[in-house]
């Protein structure tokens, strides 16, 4: 197979002074210089816009509409671009949920083929998608692994409450979650966690949200209370777990 190139002619973005180069396709080629030498220039703002751009054109007006706007860049000619995946030096925003395909929105395109074309038919286009709820694992919530508590190092279940049973620094004898867990009443906190019966134990780590009247000094207040584990759960695992749905309805509404 001959020799295929990117070819640019008068190339004039930012610093660029009427620069013409052939870059070889299906190769690595590294691109040196000093700072303010128009590397950046050349391979972001000329070669990777413009190929974005010439990619975009193949949407319809509507879904044009909704995708990011590229300025044709300032050169002559640039021929023979193919679609690219710009990995540059700003940092990507995300989560757990985020993966190349999803960054790229090259998932929202396998997902569209494999709903339209895939043998056997499952179902529509969210079906796919490991970030929706009706397609990702419920086992591991679309990460491909699961997130859970390690009860060796969040319970030390040969102490009681107020011997800081509890090893999640949150609840640290004398804090405030503590004394919130102490100041419902429900636990002996002078009783040994492995003394406690099953439905004391699972009241502690798994008790739906309830509402509790306590007293903190001379003021009566109403807290909910609800299990340690659930509590950690919400706050920090599913918090990490939730994808972007607003983004997800999006994109879903285009296909």
């Amino acid at each position: 197979m001959p020799q295929e190139y990117i070819e640019i002619r008068g190339a004039r973005e930012n610093n660029l002074k009427n620069v013409s180069l052939r870059i070889p396709k299906r190769k690595i080629t590294i691109f040196t210089g000093v700072s303010g030498s128009g590397k950046s220039s050349i391979v972001f703002d000329t070669i990777a816009t413009e190929s974005q751009r010439l990619l975009n054109e193949n949407f319809s007006m509507f879904v044009r509409n909704f995708l990011p706007k590229y300025a044709q860049p300032e050169a002559d000619s640039i021929e023979n671009l193919s679609m690219s995946i710009v990995v540059d030096q700003k940092r990507m925003g995300g989560g757990s949920h985020s993966t190349v395909g999803t960054i790229t929105d090259i998932n929202t395109i396998l997902r569209m083929m494999f709903s339209r074309i895939g043998q056997p038919h499952v179902g529509p286009t969210n079906v796919f998608g490991f970030n929706d709820p009706q397609g990702m694992c419920p086992n591991c919530n679309g990460l491909g692994r699961k997130l859970d508590v390690d009860m060796d190092k969040f319970l030390d279940t040969s102490k009681s409450l107020n011997e800081g049973a509890i090893l999640f620094p949150e609840y640290n004898v004398d804090s405030w979650g503590w004394s919130n867990l102490i100041n419902t009443g429900l636990f002996d906190p002078d009783k040994k966690i492995s003394k406690y019966t099953q439905k004391e134990l699972h009241d502690l780590l798994y008790s739906e949200p309830i509402k509790v009247k306590t007293k903190m000094g001379a003021k009566d207040f109403n807290l909910t209370y609800e299990g340690i584990i659930n509590r950690f759960t919400n706050k920090y695992i599913k918090q990490d777990l939730k994808p972007s749905l607003s983004g997800l309805k999006n994109r879903l509404s285009l296909l």
